[in-house]
């Protein structure tokens, strides 16, 4: 109540003398509370005549682009004591008004953003047009800072130039940015030269291997502070993909060729062996061969090589000795071939004289398996004629203790 005083004392000291003008009154500059709070705006408005008469009371807010009009809040007429809410403030604003004592105070509940603005009272007295007509004042919404994302601008690659960027979505007052920069083993690091740690966005010039570590933004107002961290990692510059994929095409198409000209010629030479050793290539491979005193066996093929000759114009002679050459090896082919068969013969009579050896040795293993039998019937023999021995030995002595008794 004692901050009521002064004014209370200006309004009867206005009233006494008589003169003066109207003087609406907010006594603060700018208000400050919490989102969700029930708050109250003072109003106080001191009219040269007082009571007066008619009186109209209007409270409106500042519009939310530069330049547009006010939006009023609400109308209060006096003496008919009548107030007038737009629809829009409906439920949550009310007056709390008493003309007589010069006080109009704005009521409204559960502030948010939205009500982080600029709000005037005007008191409009027919006849008393004259002094200050209304007064305003800022409304201050406190928020926290809503937990800051941070971002990396660019490519954190070496000699590049980023900005690492810190934004909360909410926070009234606006928030201060702070930057912290730490290096793997968590010690703080050296701040960049030239580069302001403060503001939403850190700029990081011609950045280096050094330049890597976990940078940390506070985000902070009166109400309190909230933070993010970021890890930058800079790397070399990277290689352009387009070439070095050229490159390892080409590199893997360079060895299917490799792989396929070497299977066929494996392939050619598999046939030119299978060939060989049916004999389909033998005449043309001993026609080409030296014989054993260095020279070749067809002097004159070579020669008419030589000389550009073509195969049509050989002379009769000529492929009569090619035939004569062919039967020669083929006589010795049969004859090799009796050689072998021979050879075979002779392996199968030596079969045939150790089969007969191993029935020797057979029937001699049958003789001795024979005399072993017979040396067991002796021993049988003479065991017997031993054993009748002994019995009558004992019975005689048996005879004799008979007679003594």
């Amino acid at each position: 109540m004692e901050r009521w005083k002064p004014v209370t004392l200006t309004v009867l000291c206005a009233v006494l003398t008589g003169v003066g003008a109207l003087v609406v009154d907010i006594p603060q500059p700018e208000y400050e509370f919490a989102r969700g709070d029930n708050i109250t705006l003072p109003c106080t408005f001191r009219p040269r005549v007082n009571p007066a008469s008619f009186v109209i009371i209007t409270w409106s807010v500042e519009g939310t682009q530069a330049g547009a009009k006010e939006t009023l809040i609400l109308t209060h007429y006096y003496p008919q004591k009548k107030t007038d809410i737009k629809a829009v403030y409906e439920g949550r604003v009310s007056l709390d008004v008493d003309v007589p004592k010069g006080r109009a105070n704005l009521n409204l509940q559960s502030i948010t953003l939205a009500d982080n603005k600029r709000f005037e009272c005007r008191v409009l007295i027919p006849g008393d047009d004259e002094g200050t007509l209304y007064d305003t004042a800022r409304l201050v919404v406190l928020v926290a800072p809503s937990k800051p994302i941070c971002k990396i601008q660019g490519k954190a690659e070496y000699g590049q130039n980023i900005n690492l960027t810190c934004h909360s979505e909410e926070g009234s007052p606006a928030p201060e940015y702070s930057w912290q920069t730490f290096d793997v083993r968590n010690q703080p690091l050296r701040q960049t030269p030239g580069v302001s740690p403060k503001g939403s966005i850190k700029p990081l010039l011609n950045i280096s291997r050094e330049t890597s570590g976990f940078y940390v933004c506070t985000s902070k107002n009166k109400i309190r502070a909230a933070a993010c961290n970021i890890t930058l990692s800079v790397m070399p510059p990277s290689i352009n993909v387009g070439p070095t994929a050229g490159i390892i095409a080409g590199v893997v198409a360079f060895l299917i060729i490799l792989v396929v000209v070497i299977y066929c010629c494996c392939c050619r030479k598999k046939k030119e062996d299978k060939e060989y050793a049916m004999g389909v290539r033998q005449g043309d491979y001993h026609d080409k061969e030296a014989d054993v005193s260095g020279e070749n066996r067809h002097p004159e093929r070579e020669e008419s090589v030589q000389n550009n000759e073509q195969p049509e114009a050989r002379s009769a002679s000529d492929r009569r000795d090619q035939y004569e050459d062919k039967s020669e090896r083929d006589y010795d082919r049969a004859r090799d071939y009796d050689d072998r068969r021979s050879d075979y013969d002779d392996r199968r009579s030596d079969y045939t004289d150790r089969r007969g050896e191993n029935s020797d040795r057979r029937s001699d293993y049958d003789d001795r398996a024979s005399d072993y039998d017979n040396r067991r019937d002796q021993y049988s023999d003479r065991r017997e004629r031993y054993d009748d021995d002994r019995r009558y030995e004992d019975e005689r002595r048996y005879n004799d203790r008979r007679d003594q008794d």
